[in-house]
Order: C-alpha cells, then sequence, then structure tokens
C-alpha cells in the first residue's frame, strides 16, 4: 500500500499502545487519542461519529460516565485535558475500524492499519503470558511433587 505522508509509518506501536486503556473490562480508545493519531480535531471526529451513529453500537462506542471521565482526570495530569467538560467516547477495537469508514481520508485508513494491528499484538502479547503462566504454574506443580 502507497503511504502518501511518511509520518503515518512512523507512528509506532508503543505510541498507539500507550494510548489503549482498560475501561468497563474492554481495550478502547479515547476519541481525543485518536484526533490526535488522525490529526484532526475532537470536535470533527465526533461529529463525523454523530452523523453516522448507527454504525457506532454500544460495543463499538460509548462515552465515559462523569464518574469514569473524573477518576480518569484524577491519573492524568489535568492541563492535559484542556477545557473540555464533558466525558470522552470510548472506542473499542471494532469502533476504530469503524472510523475509517465514517473520516474518509487516506490518513484515517492508514492509522487504523495500524491501530488494529497493534491491539491484535496486545492481544497476542496477553495470550503469550497466559500460556507462560501455566507453564510456571506447570513447573511449580512439579518442583512441589519432588519435595
Amino acid at each position: 500500500m502507497k503511504t502518501t505522508d511518511a509520518s503515518i509509518s512512523l507512528l509506532p506501536y508503543e505510541r498507539i499502545a500507550s494510548k489503549v486503556m482498560l475501561i468497563r473490562g474492554m481495550k478502547v480508545m479515547l476519541d481525543r487519542d485518536l484526533a490526535e493519531l488522525y490529526r484532526v480535531k475532537t470536535k470533527v471526529l465526533n461529529q463525523a461519529v454523530s452523523r453516522n451513529n448507527n454504525r457506532f453500537p454500544a460495543d463499538f462506542m460509548f462515552r465515559l460516565s462523569r464518574a469514569e471521565f473524573n477518576n480518569l482526570k484524577s491519573q492524568i495530569v489535568t492541563s492535559n485535558w484542556g477545557g473540555r467538560r464533558t466525558p470522552p467516547y470510548a472506542f473499542t477495537e471494532q469502533g476504530v475500524a469503524m472510523l475509517s469508514s465514517v473520516l474518509r481520508s487516506e490518513r484515517a485508513v492508514e492509522v487504523n492499519i495500524q491501530i488494529i494491528r497493534t491491539f491484535t499484538k496486545l492481544r497476542q502479547i496477553l495470550a503469550s503470558n497466559t500460556k507462560l503462566q501455566a507453564k510456571i504454574e506447570k513447573m511449580d506443580d512439579q518442583i512441589q511433587s519432588i519435595y
């Protein structure tokens, strides 16, 4: 695939992964972080979503509750939030994939590809850690049987 903006290919896995959060037991990315990656204003991203609301069911996107938003602000330096007064939207992996169809820019498509690859890599890391944990437990059982 041809990349017209060389900076797109420079979005490292770590930069994207650092923006993935666990909220309500789901791995999500916030609207402001996605807007930053797409190089659009958060307002523009949210307007595109609201114009295509039927493409974003609750398992694709949800708005944080006021309590979740306040908890998130307390964990992150509040100056990063600027003057935002409303809780942000959180997008699951499926919601991020859907964003490329409503933003309709080449950058959105290419950034989405990298984000989806990051979600996949995170899933693989978690799966390998589960396998490693099982191996350690098996070894521990074997060591205990020796004693």
